[in-house]
Order: C-alpha cells, then structure tokens, then sequence
C-alpha cells in the first residue's frame, strides 16, 4: 500500500508516458491481463487507456485490472488509468514509501 506522497512521486513520473494497453471492444479478457502482466514486468509503472464507457462499467473494467493484475491503480484521468506493480527487485525509487 502506498502512501499519498509516494502516489504522487509516481503520478508525476508517469506524466509523460503514454498508454501502453489499450482496453478495446472485447474488454478485460484474460489474454488482455496476460499482456498487462508483461508490460507490469517490463516497466512497473504504466498507463492503461479504457474505452469509451460510462462510469459503472470503467470502475468494473479498472476492478477488473487491478485484481487481475495485482497492480495498485496510482490515479486515471479520462480514460486513462495510471497501474504500478513493482518488480521483485524495486528499480524504481519511491520515497516515504509506506509497506503494509
């Protein structure tokens, strides 16, 4: 579990990604999560781009991605929901960050 600064440390980090999964019409399909749990590997810290729903099904679809993937959702704006799983060894440096 993270903590509000350490959220926002990740949020300004992933201000100039771009999305890396896009949800498309099939949905949260387990094929979907597979790749999600790659591209998590890869890069720990990731942007997601949902399509066009309204709010009950985004907040099913974003559910559905972080229990899929084991990731914690850091913020969304839009469509687009920011994930951060971080790796067995942390590459990415977070400070104050709180372990529950």
């Amino acid at each position: 579990m993270l903590d509000s600064k350490a959220r926002q440390e990740l949020r300004a980090r992933a201000h100039h990604l771009k999305p890396i999964i896009m949800v498309g019409a099939q949905g949260v399909t387990p094929s979907l999560l597979a790749e999600l749990d790659r591209a998590l590997f890869d890069h720990e810290l990731l942007k997601v781009r949902l399509p066009a729903l309204d709010k009950e099904e985004r907040d099913d679809y974003i559910a559905k991605l972080v229990d899929g993937s084991r990731a914690e959702a850091i913020g969304r704006v839009g469509r687009i929901l920011m994930l951060y799983r971080p790796r067995p060894k942390n590459e990415i440096f977070i400070p104050l960050q709180v372990n529950s």
